[in-house]
C-alpha cells in the first residue's frame, strides 16, 4: 500500500463513466497490488460534488490524486479539469488524465489546462497493470504530494 509521508493511505479519486473501465481499473489496482482508497465518481458533475464534498459526498475524503477521463456525461473532463484547476482549494490535487483518446488536440488542450500528466489507456489488460503500477510507482511512491489541508 502506498502512503503519504505522515503514513495514511493515499486517497485516488477514479472519475469514469464506463462501467468496463471501473472494473478493469480497480482489478489493475489490485492486480498490481495498489491498496489504496479509491472512490469513483461517473460523470463530471459528480466528480465536482464530490471534491467540494457538496450534497451525499459532504464527507468525502480529500483525494491526493485524481484519475480523469475526458468523455464523461453531464460535464466533460476537460470542463472538470478547468474548475479543478481554476478552484483555489483543489488546484494542487494532481491529476492524471487516462483516457482512450489520441488526439493531439486533447493532449495539448489537456496540459493548457494544467493537468498533471496524460495517460492513453491501453487496451490490453496486462499493459493497463503496467500502466496502473507505472502511476503508483511515480505518483504514489516517487512523487512527494502536498498537504491538503
Amino acid at each position: 500500500m502506498s502512503v503519504d509521508t505522515l503514513g495514511r493511505p493515499i486517497e485516488i479519486l477514479l472519475v469514469e463513466d464506463n462501467p468496463g473501465d471501473v472494473r478493469l481499473t480497480i482489478e489493475a489496482l489490485k492486480e498490481g497490488k495498489v491498496r489504496n482508497r479509491l472512490s469513483v465518481a461517473r460523470d463530471g458533475v459528480e466528480a465536482l460534488a464530490f471534491l467540494r464534498r457538496e450534497g451525499s459526498h459532504a464527507s468525502a475524503s480529500r483525494p491526493d490524486l485524481i484519475l480523469l477521463d475526458l468523455n464523461l456525461p453531464k460535464k466533460d473532463g476537460r470542463e472538470v479539469l478547468a474548475e479543478i484547476k481554476e478552484d483555489s482549494r483543489l488546484r494542487r490535487i494532481p491529476v492524471v488524465v487516462l483516457t482512450t483518446s489520441k488526439a493531439e488536440e486533447d493532449i495539448l488542450r489537456t496540459y493548457d489546462l494544467h493537468a498533471n500528466c496524460y495517460i492513453t489507456k491501453p487496451v490490453d489488460l496486462e499493459q493497463f497493470i503496467s500502466v496502473v503500477r507505472s502511476i503508483d510507482d511515480f505518483w504514489l511512491s516517487v512523487v512527494r504530494l502536498p498537504s491538503l489541508d
